[in-house]
């Protein structure tokens, strides 16, 4: 008898508890709905003006909350840019809503999760798949629909977890077609990026040492594109379906993207200005994985520590 008392008290327990947690989600999801119509009248405000497209994919980790920190402190600081931020997930996180409205960057939110099989498990290693496809055609799929006329913008891949030069931003208003640059630490070496003939000052190649043979052998930091080659090529987009490490050479191909196009910046390709950082995976003891995991358990300075 005790022991079923104890039993239906623990089920109500938990029934309170998740009660509680449906009206947290509520009565955040009301107060957010000031906050996205103060971004709404920002981002219409600012709609003639925004010159950058940055986009990023995120993911559930426990670096993330770090990453986008990081990642804000830049964009902060660059005027004319619209960041879309695009979870891989079903649905979109109100933590990092908060932490976008607070912001104070003119930003889009997005949300979708890529099938299972696709995923890396966690001891394969990063190489293994490619990251940020869907969440990337996702956002290009937005840009398509939300801002069909627009012929005055650039669009450019940013992962939440590289080093940026403000300068970099610079380079990438001067982009009339499609622009490229050399990308710190990446592929092996020191800078991976294009070669330059001295005598006609246009790209003849590339100092790539993975996979040479690649048609355009860079990082996706290396290039900006103006808006108007995704109107004009309304099937450019990711894929899984090409070998590993094609994905920027695939993207470029569908865009009818020559060696010829491409706009040498960054002093000609002889500075760099943006690094292919990568925040290191970080381990935590069982307990705290699964406070992580969970959403459970977690105190006030744990849970400003990370994006749950």
């Amino acid at each position: 008898m005790i022991y079923l008392l104890e039993k239906k008290h623990q089920n109500t327990s938990l029934q309170i508890r998740d009660l509680e947690m449906q009206k947290t989600r509520i009565e955040n999801e009301m107060k957010f709905s000031e906050a996205r119509f103060r971004n709404y009248k920002l981002l219409m405000k600012n709609a003639k003006d925004v010159k950058i497209i940055f986009i990023t994919p995120t993911y559930k980790k426990l670096t993330q909350k770090a990453d986008l920190v990081r990642l804000k402190q830049t964009l902060i600081n660059v005027n004319n840019l619209l960041w879309i931020v695009i979870e891989d997930s079903d649905v979109k996180s109100l933590e990092i809503e908060k932490f976008l409205n607070d912001s104070k960057i003119a930003f889009v939110h997005l949300c979708i999760k890529t099938p299972n099989n696709k995923k890396l498990k966690d001891k394969d290693p990063s190489w293994l798949l490619p990251k940020g496809v869907l969440q990337r055609n996702e956002a290009l799929k937005w840009i398509r629909i939300n801002w069909a006329g627009r012929r005055n913008a650039i669009v450019y891949f940013g992962d939440d977890d590289n080093t940026y030069d403000l300068k970099l931003f610079n380079e990438i208003r001067k982009i009339r077609k499609i622009g490229i640059w050399p990308v710190g630490i990446v592929g092996g070496l020191l800078a991976e990026g294009p070669l330059i003939s001295p005598e006609s000052m246009k790209i003849v190649g590339f100092n790539s040492i993975w996979k040479p043979e690649r048609s355009f052998p860079i990082d996706m930091a290396s290039f900006a594109f103006n808006i108007s080659l995704l109107h004009d090529n309304p099937n450019a987009a990711f894929s899984y379906d090409v070998p590993r490490g094609y994905q920027e050479s695939h993207f470029l191909s569908t865009m009818n993207i020559k060696l010829d196009d491409l706009e040498p910046g960054a002093d000609m390709c002889k500075k760099v200005l943006v690094w292919h950082t990568r925040t290191e995976k970080v381990e935590v003891n069982k307990n705290d994985k699964f406070k992580f995991e969970s959403g459970y358990g977690l105190n006030e300075c744990e849970k400003s520590a990370v994006f749950l």
